[in-house]
């Protein structure tokens, strides 16, 4: 699956609440998700921290879909030569 794919899966299954929702309560569900991706990082369970990247994921899409970005594009400038990915 694509990103692109995922955004969209993501936006057919939950944008129309999401948006209801706005973008400041779904970022602090974004940073929730962040968190406990923090904490399964700290320790030894492979399978949560899989579980934890892709709760990440998928409310990092519904931010962009709530906020009219298409993720692929917003990522299109890592693949030039001359990005280094860092400030």
């Amino acid at each position: 699956m694509t990103i692109k794919e995922f955004q969209q899966l993501i936006s057919n299954k939950y944008e129309h609440r999401d948006r209801q929702r706005g973008t400041a309560a779904t970022f602090m569900w974004f940073i929730e998700e962040v968190g406990e991706l923090a904490t399964a990082l700290a320790g030894d369970d492979h399978e949560n921290k899989i579980e934890e990247f892709g709760d990440v994921f998928a409310w990092l899409c519904t931010l962009a879909n709530i906020n009219d970005v298409d993720l692929e594009q917003a990522i299109e400038k890592y693949r030039g030569e001359g990005h280094l990915g860092y400030k």
